[in-house]
């Protein structure tokens, strides 16, 4: 499974990617806003910063402005992926995209039949959001295993990307349905990697060896 790093604050991506857990990142308009700064800016910055798919959203409504800003999204930098919405516009961008050798990640899937859609107009990456079905009440992770499993039926080349993890059980779930990617928010990359018995046990590793006085 990959992982990539959903945010746009480029400190939390050089911290993330010096553990070597990032393999990509995910950002979106929210999240690059935050900044305060240039768009374009960003995303150099971020691609300099990892090497792998920088996921960067397209803000058009219609598919002829969406392809016009995905092209030249994708000219920014060779890794960068064009987010397009699962709407019926941005299921025409992903066709005209990815005809043009252009990398797609299609966004805010909440069904699998919507994900085989995006899957069948040429998406490289499907992003499932869990955490927003679950707050409706729905088992985000249980559509990601569906959506897994018809990828497995066909020969489409797509990876799914899951998003709007909010937890590590989240993460975990999506590991154990097969996803191809997770992409995760910084705090929940943190998480993942702490339990309170490695900290005990380390502790009392070390006190044990200080008390023998020895060097190593």
């Amino acid at each position: 499974m990959k992982f990539f790093i959903d945010t746009a604050d480029i400190n939390e991506i050089r911290e993330a990617a010096t553990w070597g857990l990032v393999d990509g990142v995910t950002t979106n308009p929210s999240l690059i806003a935050k900044t305060g700064r240039f768009y374009a800016d960003v995303l150099r910055e971020i691609c300099e910063a990892v090497d792998g798919p920088v996921s960067a959203e397209v803000v058009a409504s219609e598919a002829a402005a969406m392809l016009e800003e995905g092209e030249r999204l994708a000219r920014l930098h060779r890794n960068i992926v064009v987010k397009c919405p699962m709407v019926v516009e941005g299921l025409k961008a992903t066709r005209a995209l990815s005809n043009r050798g252009v990398k797609v990640n299609v966004t805010l899937v909440f069904s699998p039949l919507q994900g085989l859609a995006a899957a069948k107009c040429g998406a490289t990456y499907l992003s499932p959001f869990v955490g927003r079905l679950d707050d409706i009440g729905h088992d985000g992770i249980a559509m990601v295993g569906q959506l897994v499993q018809i990828l497995r039926n066909y020969s489409y080349p797509a990876q799914v990307l899951v998003a709007s993890i909010r937890t590590p059980t989240h993460l975990l779930r999506a590991a154990e349905m097969g996803a191809h990617v997770a992409t995760l928010p910084f705090g929940v990359m943190k998480q993942i990697l702490h339990h309170p018995l490695t900290d005990a046990g380390l502790e009392k590793f070390l006190a044990d060896w200080r008390a023998t006085r020895q060097k190593i």
